[in-house]
């Protein structure tokens, strides 16, 4: 019975690897060996009526993926500009409040009056012109914003870049010329 179930492997056997053999036998295209010299003339006749068109027709000969003219999904639909702060300066003053184009140091205080709700002052700019101020206005080219007024002074804090780059916030206090 062993003997049996051996020789039925071996035919199974034998008879799959001839069935691949069998397979793998790939004839060859014989080369042609004529010169061009030897090729028959054909003689072509010219089309009985020609192609009158102002159309182009192009010929594809194969279909080609051209992106040159979409859109980069991945890139982002916002680009962040990054300008240097000087250009950001000159852009931001354009916008802003001619009592944001001075020097906090260089405004004079005219005078305080003194509310029961409020405090409020008349500061005067270096080109003469003066400006109402009150508590929590902006004032200064460093966004300097009015935290205080007292009866004789105005406090402004505001926010700047040192040297480093690093930003620092310092109180700026005017004060109210004494009189003679």
């Amino acid at each position: 019975m062993k003997k049996r179930i051996i020789n039925f492997n071996l035919f199974i056997l034998l008879i799959s690897s001839l069935l691949i053999t069998w397979g793998c036998n790939k004839e060859e295209q014989p080369v042609s060996t004529t010169s061009p010299h030897h090729a028959t003339a054909v003689k072509v006749t010219p089309p009985v009526q020609t192609h009158q068109s102002s159309v182009n027709v192009s010929v594809k000969s194969s279909p080609s993926l051209d992106f040159a003219n979409r859109k980069d999904p991945f890139k982002p639909f916002v680009v962040v500009m990054q300008q240097p702060e000087r250009k950001i300066r000159a852009a931001r003053t354009a916008e802003l409040l001619p009592i944001q184009s001075y020097e906090v140091e260089k405004f004079k205080i005219a005078g305080i009056i003194v509310g029961l709700k409020e405090n409020r002052a008349l500061v005067i700019d270096p080109s003469g012109k003066g400006y109402v101020v009150k508590q929590g206005m902006l004032i200064g080219d460093n966004d300097g914003r009015i935290t205080k007024i007292t009866a004789t002074t105005i406090e402004v804090l505001e926010n700047y870049r040192d040297e480093n780059g690093h930003i620092k916030r310092r109180t700026a206090k005017l004060t109210l010329p004494q009189k003679k």
